[in-house]
């Protein structure tokens, strides 16, 4: 069985070259072979991989981008890489931090074994980050359910058989949303509990616009759905304060109609060309190990 980690990074390559030594640890017990691609989103920063611990792992190379694309992107990226140039039977996603703890490797191994052919996700049950972030977090799941009908609880953190990624790469709203895309191709998925780590090293570089933007990108994934429900609410609304309208009771009728306009605007990021054309962006490949 071939297993094949895939990092998508900015920077952050002390936490990388730490994330690498520690998936080396844990899969040493594991009866598969492991490799690592880790997609370079065009860092200002020396790169530097200490490859001095890494004996479990059969390959680790870097994909370097020319411009800086987004996390999703890279991922995207990955995933088409991977699937056109190497052998493998599953992915695993994973954020370059720390926050996806490589020990919860074990438990989709497990899964594996147990279900060959599902998609299986790391479930968030607890974070980590300070509490305006858990607040934000738990507003997002909120609002996603209810402009959408979906409770997506997993982020980068999963394990794709061969055959989601290639359902993957071939699907526009990859480009816009990873975990968004995922839960719209992927329905029958099986889920593992994932407790967000710590970061490695320093405070998280997201900023709050980009927290947004991410929000967003998922639910625009969706976007028949969440204009269908708007035009519903709206409807039952306006029927049920029609005799009595004041300004105030129209601020919710203002966000809604926001809200439908940013989602459109950020469902235009689906772009299926750009997505099969991904690996023009590709610069070129170190092979590390």
């Amino acid at each position: 069985m071939k297993i094949i980690i895939l990092i998508p990074v900015f920077n952050d390559w002390k936490s990388a070259s730490k994330l690498i030594e520690e998936i080396n640890a844990i899969v040493k017990e594991l009866d598969a072979e492991f490799s690592v691609v880790l997609v370079n989103d065009a860092s200002t920063e020396e790169k530097s991989i200490n490859t001095s611990n890494t004996e479990i792992l059969s390959n680790i190379e870097i994909l370097n981008i020319k411009n800086n694309q987004g996390h999703g992107r890279c991922i995207a990226t990955g995933l088409k890489h991977i699937f056109q140039n190497k052998e493998f039977d599953y992915v695993i996603p994973m954020d370059s931090d720390g926050e996806d703890r490589p020990e919860e490797i074990k438990s989709f191994f497990e899964y594996i074994n147990y279900d060959k052919e599902k998609t299986i996700v790391g479930e968030r049950v607890k974070r980590s980050e300070n509490f305006i972030f858990k607040i934000c977090y738990h507003l997002h799941k909120l609002i996603t359910y209810a402009f959408t009908g979906q409770s997506i609880k997993f982020g980068n953190y999963t394990c794709l058989p061969k055959s989601t990624v290639e359902k993957l790469i071939n699907d526009k709203s990859t480009w816009c949303s990873f975990s968004g895309a995922l839960a719209k191709l992927e329905k029958n998925r099986s889920s593992t509990p994932s407790i967000r780590g710590s970061r490695y090293f320093g405070p998280s570089k997201m900023s709050f616009r980009g927290l947004i933007k991410h929000s967003l990108s998922i639910i625009s994934v969706f976007k028949l759905t969440v204009i269908l429900r708007s035009i519903l609410f709206l409807l039952v609304y306006f029927f049920l304060i029609y005799k009595k309208i004041t300004l105030v009771m129209l601020l919710p009728v203002i966000f809604v109609i926001i809200f439908n306009i940013l989602i459109f605007l950020i469902a235009r990021r689906e772009n299926l060309d750009e997505l099969k054309n991904s690996l023009q962006s590709v610069q070129d490949i170190e092979i590390i190990k």
